[in-house]
C-alpha cells in the first residue's frame, strides 16, 4: 500500500518539486514551491469547484431542512426520514461537500512529504532518471528567507489568509430566522465563530514549529483558495441545487 502511494502520489510531486528547482533561474526552491503549489491547485480544481459548490447549496437548503426538523421535533425518526427524504428530493448530499476535500488529502499529505525531503535534501534515490539530482538545495529564498526554519512573519501571515477564507465562505451563509430553532440557529452561529478564529490560530501556532517553506506551501495553498472562491460566488449567480440537478 505504501508503495502503492508513493508511486501515485509522492514520487511525481516529489520529482516535480525538484524539477523545477533544477529548470529555474537562480534555482529558488520558495519559486518552485510557488510554481508547483499552483499546478496542483489547478489539477485539483474541479474537485474544489463542486465542494464549494456542494457546500453553497447545503447552505441554501438550511432554512427548509430547519423547517422539517422543527416539524418533527418530537418525533427523532420521523424527523430522520423526512430529512433523507428532502436529500433525496433536492439531489443534495450532506457529504457531498466533503468527499472532494478527502480526495485531494493524499496529494497534501505527498506534497508535504516532498517538501520535507527537499528541504533536507534527501532521499534523492526517488528521482526519475530524466530528472537530475541537484545534490544540495540551496533553501534560502530570495536571498534572505531560510526555507528550513520556522518563520514567525509567514506563519501570521498564512493565519491572517486562514481568517480572510473562513471570513468570506461565513458572509455566503443566509441569513438567520428568529423565531422557532433560534436556540439552535444561536449555537450553531457561536461555533462557526469559534471556528473562525480557531483555525487561524491554529494555523499560527503550527506553522510557528514547521519550516518555513510549508508554511509558505499553506500561504499560497490559501490565498488561492480565497481567489477560488471569490471567482465561484462571483460567477455562479444560479442557484447552486438547481446547477448540482443539472
Amino acid at each position: 500500500m505504501i508503495q502503492l502511494y508513493n508511486v501515485i502520489f509522492y514520487q511525481p510531486i516529489f520529482n516535480l518539486l525538484v524539477w523545477l528547482y533544477n529548470v529555474i533561474p537562480g534555482h529558488d526552491i520558495g519559486v518552485a514551491v510557488l510554481i508547483l503549489t499552483i499546478i496542483l491547485k489547478v489539477v485539483l480544481y474541479p474537485l474544489s469547484k463542486k465542494a464549494l459548490r456542494s457546500q453553497k447549496a447545503m447552505q441554501q437548503i438550511q432554512p427548509k431542512l430547519k423547517e422539517i426538523q422543527e416539524k418533527y421535533k418530537d418525533n427523532k425518526q420521523a424527523q430522520t426520514k423526512a430529512v433523507m427524504e428532502f436529500y433525496s428530493r433536492e439531489k443534495v448530499s450532506p457529504f457531498s461537500s466533503c468527499l472532494p476535500l478527502l480526495i485531494q488529502f493524499p496529494f497534501l499529505i505527498a506534497l508535504y512529504q516532498a517538501l520535507m525531503n527537499g528541504l533536507k535534501s534527501a532521499k534523492m534515490e526517488m528521482l526519475y532518471p530524466f530528472v537530475s539530482n541537484p545534490g544540495q538545495i540551496n533553501v534560502m529564498t530570495m536571498g534572505f528567507l531560510d526555507l528550513s526554519k520556522p518563520n514567525i512573519v509567514l506563519a501570521i501571515l498564512a493565519g491572517l489568509a486562514q481568517f480572510w477564507q473562513g471570513k468570506m465562505l461565513a458572509m455566503t451563509q443566509p441569513p438567520k430566522a428568529a423565531g422557532a430553532g433560534a436556540k439552535d440557529e444561536s449555537m450553531t452561529a457561536v461555533m462557526n465563530k469559534q471556528m473562525l478564529y480557531f483555525m487561524p490560530a491554529i494555523t499560527v501556532f503550527i506553522g510557528w514549529s514547521l519550516p518555513s517553506g510549508l508554511t509558505l506551501y499553506w500561504l499560497i495553498t490559501t490565498l488561492l483558495t480565497v481567489a477560488q472562491q471569490w471567482w465561484f460566488f462571483r460567477q455562479d449567480k444560479k442557484p447552486v441545487v438547481e446547477i448540482i440537478k443539472k
